[in-house]
């Protein structure tokens, strides 16, 4: 019988961060080193994410969602070990590749073609694997009419269909995927989506941060839910979907309407109806789709 340790791929314990925000701001090279050797400098202290804790298991898609300033990606890049945790611990079993800030080590003055072997031996690919591998990425990527030209001449969307076709080469046990497809066309999303489908396949362990619930409740077997820096709640993917609309339908209406104020969140329900208008938390293609809402008002 399996060690329990050993089921689990990443394990988040208490875990906080925080940033010290200078209230000084330096408007050249010399201010900005004197302002070095100040000792009454002052800074803001900003809690990003406070006491975070939770487990993943091996071969979960877990997804993690959250409104802008959430702490979402701070999270994804402490798991990355991009940032280090002022306290707690993070345990990782197994090798991991993140899928943030796709395309961030290519060089704009190179080729397609070359950025592909300078990504590849980031990864830890050698020349032979790289060029035996070469054909595939550009196939995915679609973008055998561009390989020969300079990056900097590349769309953002070109850019990130060429990192994301390379990064996917990497074999790793966990991935670490942040809005990846968030300026690819429906075309290239659909690949991606079924790339997830064979990822699901493999039992690969993916984390999985986006503001797309379709996505969520299409892939994730369980998911996160983050506000403020702290967790709100860890559930199957149907509730954690609806808790983010319903948060993001609260505070829309209150930010845009000042005669219609929620008194709180909890006074609002909303449920999804299928074409016999009965509850339904799954849907065919082209099937249409009833919003229910209810709400109290405070005035």
């Amino acid at each position: 019988m399996a060690d329990k340790k050993d089921e689990v791929a990443i394990k988040v314990s208490n875990v906080s961060k925080s940033f010290k925000l200078p209230h000084e701001k330096h408007t050249s090279v010399k201010g900005a080193l004197v302002g070095l050797f100040n000792s009454n400098r002052s800074y803001e202290k900003q809690e990003v994410l406070k006491d975070i804790s939770f487990e993943i298991k091996k071969g979960e898609f877990f997804g993690i969602v959250g409104r802008n300033g959430s702490g979402k990606s701070t999270l994804l890049k402490l798991l990355a070990g991009i940032y280090t945790p002022d306290t707690g611990t993070i345990q990782l079993n197994g090798s991991l590749t993140p899928f943030i800030e796709l395309g961030v080590g290519f060089n704009p003055e190179l080729t397609g073609r070359e950025n592909v072997f300078l990504n590849g031996a980031l990864l830890g690919f050698s020349r032979k694997e790289m060029e035996e591998m070469y054909d595939e990425i550009v196939d995915f990527a679609e973008l055998e009419k561009f390989m020969d030209q300079k990056l900097k001449n590349y769309s953002s969307g070109m850019q990130v269909r060429l990192a994301f076709s390379v990064a996917i080469r990497a074999e790793s046990d966990i991935l670490l995927i942040d809005e990846v497809l968030a300026v690819g066309d429906s075309a290239f999303q659909q690949k991606c989506y079924q790339y997830f489908d064979k990822l699901k396949a493999d039992k690969r362990t993916i984390v999985f941060v986006t503001h797309d619930m379709a996505s969520v409740r299409q892939f994730c077997d369980r998911a996160l839910y983050i506000e403020k820096g702290k967790v709100v709640e860890i559930s199957n993917p149907t509730k954690i979907s609806n808790l983010y609309e319903k948060k993001n339908l609260v505070n829309s209406i209150n930010s845009n309407d000042n005669l219609l104020q929620l008194s709180n969140e909890d006074s609002m329900q909303v449920t999804l109806l299928n074409s016999k208008k009965k509850s339904s938390s799954s849907f065919k293609n082209g099937e249409p789709i009833f919003i229910n809402i209810k709400w109290k008002i405070e005035k």
